[in-house]
């Protein structure tokens, strides 16, 4: 059975989350941050395949993990578009990632 292939996007607000994310591994070793956003970048890339297997935790937006950073992806899917809407430092207080979502 071949793939399914689904369209992808990036909300702003996730953009932003990721240059921020970016800058702050650079302010700690220089190209730690090109690495981050390569990475991140990959998983964002496979949701055009995987899109909607991933867990629903707050049961609006699905949530993948980063394979190599402590970091989600929360995304909606409607209509086979994935869009990603943040991206968020799992280390952080659970209550300041659900408000997070909620502005989303």
């Amino acid at each position: 059975m071949p793939a399914i292939r689904r369209k992808h996007g990036i909300a702003r607000a996730a953009e932003t989350d990721l240059l921020k994310c970016h800058a702050s591994c650079e302010e700690r070793q220089a190209g730690v941050g090109e690495y981050f956003l390569d990475s991140l970048f990959a998983d964002i890339d496979a949701l055009a395949l995987f899109a909607g297997i991933h867990p629903k935790p707050d049961r609006n937006l699905h949530r993948t993990l980063a394979k190599r950073f402590p970091f989600a992806t929360y995304y909606d899917l409607r209509d086979d578009v994935a869009t990603v809407v943040a991206v968020l430092d799992c280390r952080q207080n659970p209550a300041s990632i659900t408000e997070r979502l909620q502005r989303s």
